[in-house]
């Protein structure tokens, strides 16, 4: 609907308003309305009132934030953000502003918030007649031959008239004469310019020279006029004038072409001779001076070529006036009209302009909710100035279109902070032109956190590996959890779940920073007593409601390196084994084959064998691997033949610290195998025919006829351990002798001969003081008896009877392997923890020292002993079984099966003493 309103004014000329609503639905009120000012307008000139020819409540201005937007104002205009009223703020000048053109229009923009409405205002400047026509020069100069003839037209420098419409320019006039009259003609673009016509002709005789005053008159009311002194020189006449090809040219003209662009080649031809017919071409008086600067034009060949930048934008058609000369007396010009129609070129980019920006959103906002309000515009027209609008990448927002070149960004699903806690959203307008050129633009959306992730810990299980023994209070672990939220959100708090471990609360045996998530063990682990146990640790956060999530911790006990390898072939008596060594031998010659286990499992079962000693001369090899001792070379001839090879193996574990055990062998040079049968081991025949024997055969037969002396080895011990379960050395055990136990035992093992096999013997784990009843602890080092050399370890022992009194102990204690002592006489008590046993250790020596040592030997198992179980002064090694299982605790008491019975007077009695244990041999 159109609604005409008219506002009183103090100027001269009325205002006069035309409003034009136009109303359309997006996601707000969008309206539009249309005001005309007349131009030249004083400061304060009510233009109209926008709240109330909308229909808007004025009562709400402010409180609704009613505005400009930014980016439409302008100077001339101003609104009273309290009333509405659009008002002049600065005087108009129309062609200032619009130049030329036809319609001269300002846009301004408003909009209220809560909710968001635009409206956009549109004010036409109205065009007064304020501006005379006026001419470039006051005085005019037209040079006419006097042999023109009847008809002849001559064009005049036109006036030029800056208003537009109904006041621009309208027509010509000339004083009244019997020469000339006026044609005024209508260009394509409206512009009027006037043609002197030769009406009579001239004689230069009679009058040289004319003036008339030229007019030009506009259409305003009442008219405005401008005038200039035409002078008509009359000249000699010139018999022929040049002539153009044609009257009229079209050229194309592509918009910023670079200058020196060829824009035509003109040829005007002239009859006359010499200089009577040569050219001179140039621009015709009436052309705009804007053509001037754009365009010029070569005086002798006629080329136009471009001086300017050419743009469409400014004008898309240019009209060229060019006249060509002679150089001859009385020249007359001819004229031609070159028409350039400038073709657009997509060289303006669209641009993007943003009103309002949110500056965050929370991550539960609603979709669709209002995040900026922006517009587009391009210079260009058609396809060049068509644009579209889009949001770059893979963003939740989306672009709605609100009112022509108006959008809105809205979200587009719903957001997630821990995904994207900001947005760098980018608005691409790009028109349809070719080539296609675009702009873009960016804003940052920051997404507000809300609580809505739980703790999460970055395991679900955690395996704790803690080494036994370890120091109460030690850092043993830390559980982490992460929580993708912020501040409150994600400050995590952590703690352990109650539980019991063996009838007792976790919390005493680990405990949680609450801040870090550290672990600490409240206790020393004993892998013997407790191998593993399982508990829950809680992470929460701070947020409203507080999010919370569990993990499991399952803590592994280690067990450490503490059982040195244990050498089990090849055995002899006195810890030395022998074996015989053919003269003859070749090289690679297998002497004999060490075997050896630990009790031990992974890389601290694993074992490396080297000849530590006597093997100065390089006659010997040893396989690190498989134990196998060879020759390395032949015998030497010279050799003494009773002069024996005497070495000893050093067997290593791979653990850290790496324990290890040496065996003593004894090389013996004989002239045959049949000789090295007598002197040699069993073995001696296998080994004469090592060379015919395949490696991995001799293999199989050394590994069975072990088992089966192994086996036979344990049924004799079985059957003697029934006969004689009153052995003496229960007597040495139990008696008062104590300290003096040495000779105790010594004498009574002499009197009774009873050899005591490392079968009878188990370890049991102390907690009774030494001064107790019944008690007796004995550091044992053990050196290298049973053919082997080991690392000395202090044990504590215990009566068997006394077993009863400790809580944690198992009911079948494991009894060490009877196959590693068959041939082992003497536990040899020299060494003291720190080194391997001298290779010359003898059952005297052990025996001798046993009296003086045993007090400090004793001293070692102390309170500490009991309470712990060991100490660095009372170490005791872990023992695992040769099948791989985990054993049962390793320390355990001194207990000699068969004698369960024990008199009640003999069990207050302890013994502390290095003694001699004797195995008999068999078969």
């Amino acid at each position: 609907m159109y609604l005409f309103l008219f506002y009183p004014s103090a100027l001269v000329f009325p205002v006069m308003i035309v409003v034009l609503i136009a109303l359309c639905f997006t996601d707000g009120a969008l309206s539009q309305i249309r005001y005309s000012v007349p131009e030249e307008a004083e400061h304060g000139t009510l233009v109209g009132n926008i709240a109330e020819d909308l229909g808007l409540d004025l009562t709400k201005l402010a409180s609704r934030r009613f505005q400009v937007v930014p980016s439409s104002r302008t100077p001339y205009l101003e609104v009273n953000l309290e009333n509405g009223v659009l008002f002049v703020n600065e005087k108009i000048d129309r062609e200032q502003i619009c130049k030329q053109s036809a319609s001269c229009q300002l846009n301004m923009e408003v909009f209220l918030e809560n909710p968001l409405e635009l409206f956009r205002v549109e004010i036409e400047v109205v065009d007064i007649n304020d501006n005379p026509p006026s001419f470039p020069e006051t005085d005019i100069t037209v040079e006419i031959s006097e042999s023109a003839t009847p008809g002849t037209r001559f064009p005049l420098e036109s006036a030029f008239d800056p208003d537009v419409g109904s006041n621009a320019l309208r027509t010509y006039d000339i004083t009244t004469n019997n020469y000339f009259y006026l044609d005024v003609q209508t260009q394509t673009d409206g512009n009027k310019f006037a043609e002197l016509v030769l009406e009579k002709p001239l004689d230069r005789e009679q009058q040289a020279a004319h003036r008339y005053v030229l007019t030009a008159v506009d259409g305003g009311q009442p008219p405005r006029t401008g005038t200039a002194l035409l002078v008509v020189k009359v000249l000699d006449s010139n018999d022929n004038v040049p002539v153009f090809e044609q009257p009229v040219y079209t050229v194309s003209l592509s918009e910023n072409v670079p200058v020196g662009t060829l824009v035509i080649q003109l040829n005007a031809t002239d009859l006359d001779e010499g200089l009577n017919g040569e050219i001179v071409y140039s621009f015709s008086n009436h052309i705009s001076s804007r053509v001037k600067e754009l365009f010029g034009i070569d005086p002798r060949t006629g080329r136009i070529e471009v001086r300017g930048e050419v743009d469409f934008e400014e004008s898309s058609l240019y009209q060229i006036f060019v006249q060509a000369k002679d150089l001859g007396p009385n020249a007359v010009p001819a004229h031609c009209k070159v028409l350039v129609k400038v073709a657009d070129v997509n060289d303006n980019a669209p641009e993007i302009t943003f009103s309002t920006v949110t500056e965050s959103v929370s991550e539960k906002a609603a979709p669709g909710t209002v995040i900026a309000l922006l517009s587009v515009t391009d210079r260009d027209a058609e396809e060049n100035g068509q644009i579209h609008v889009e949001i770059l990448g893979d963003v939740p927002f989306k672009l709605k279109s609100s009112f022509r070149n108006y959008f809105t960004i809205v979200t587009d699903g719903l957001l997630n902070r821990e995904q994207a806690d900001s947005y760098s959203v980018t608005v691409v307008a790009r028109d349809k032109g070719t080539p296609s050129l675009a702009s873009s633009k960016s804003i940052r959306v920051q997404v507000s956190d809300e609580n809505d992730n739980a703790p999460t810990f970055t395991q679900s299980v955690y395996d704790v590996y803690v080494t036994e023994n370890n120091v109460p209070g030690a850092y043993i672990h830390a559980v982490t959890a992460l929580d993708p939220d912020i501040g409150q959100n994600a400050l995590i708090t952590y703690s352990i779940l109650e539980c019991d471990i063996q009838g007792m609360s976790v919390k005493t045996y680990v405990s949680i920073n609450e801040e870090t998530g550290y672990l600490y063990a409240l206790r020393s682990f004993d892998y013997e007593q407790l191998k593993d146990f399982t508990f829950m640790v809680k992470a929460k956060d701070s947020g409203a409601p507080e999010l919370s999530s569990n993990a499991t911790v399952k803590v592994i006990i280690v067990d450490q390196n503490d059982n040195a390898p244990l050498v089990l072939a090849p055995l002899g008596k006195n810890g030395t084994a022998k074996e015989p060594l053919p003269r003859s031998a070749e090289p690679g010659y297998l002497v004999t084959r060490v075997v050896a286990m630990d009790a031990d499992d992974g890389e601290n079962a694993r074992l490396s064998y080297s000849i530590q000693r006597g093997n100065d001369n390089g006659m010997f090899r040893m396989d690190w691997r498989t134990g196998e001792l060879r020759t390395a070379r032949r015998v030497s001839a010279k050799r003494d033949p009773h002069q024996q090879y005497d070495l000893v193996i050093e067997v290593r574990d791979h653990g850290q610290p790496p324990l290890s055990s040496s065996a003593s062998i004894l090389v013996m040079l004989v002239d045959s195998m049949a000789e090295g049968r007598g002197v040699g081991d069993k073995v001696g025949t296998s080994k004469a025919k090592d060379g015919a024997l395949d490696l991995t055969l001799i293999l199989i037969i050394a590994l069975g006829s072990v088992s089966f002396i192994f086996l036979l080895v344990m049924i004799v011990l079985a059957v003697r351990c029934q006969k004689d379960k009153k052995l003496n050395i229960y007597t040495c055990l139990t008696s008062d002798c104590c300290l003096g136990c040495s000779s105790c035992c010594s004498r009574q093992g002499r009197s009774r001969k009873k050899k005591l096999s490392k079968a009878d013997i188990m370890l049991v784990q102390s907690t009774v003081n030494v001064s107790g009843p019944g008690t007796a602890q004995v550091p044992v080092e053990e050196s290298g008896s049973f053919g082997s050399h080991h690392q000395n370890q202090n044990y504590c022992y215990q009566t068997k009877h006394q077993r009863t009194e400790l809580s944690y102990l198992v009911e079948r204690p494991r009894r060490v392997n009877s196959s590693a002592f068959q041939e082992a006489d003497l536990v040899s008590s020299k060494d003291s923890g720190h080194g391997d046993s001298e290779q010359g250790d003898s059952d005297h020596d052990a025996t001798n020292r046993g009296h003086s040592s045993g007090a400090d030997l004793f001293s070692n198992c102390t309170e500490e002993c009991k309470a712990l179980g060991h100490s660095d002064r009372c170490w005791m090694p872990s023992f695992v079984p040769s099948d791989g299982r985990q054993g049962l605790d390793y320390r355990s008491n001194l207990h000699v099966p068969g004698m369960d019975s024990v008199p009640d007077t003999e069990r207050g009695r302890g013994f502390a003493s290095s003694f001699r244990v004797d195995i008999p041999e068999t078969a």
